[in-house]
């Protein structure tokens, strides 16, 4: 997920996105919990685009 492509989207989007990475997140820590991960860099993709999210929704000035 690229900046510029979150930029484009109105802040209820992006709302609704940052609540679907923090399910997925919650879900990576699940696996990571019970030792079934094996794609340990999508922690790191969630979590990164979950900051990338809230940049941008801060830059809006949309909380």
């Amino acid at each position: 997920m690229k900046a510029s492509d979150l930029k484009t989207k109105s802040a209820a989007d992006l709302h609704t996105e940052l609540l679907s990475l923090t399910k997925a997140q919650f879900g990576l820590r699940m696996q990571v919990a019970t030792q079934q991960m094996t794609n340990t860099s999508e922690m790191r993709k969630v979590r990164r685009d979950i900051a990338r999210v809230k940049t941008v929704l801060t830059q809006k000035g949309a909380k």
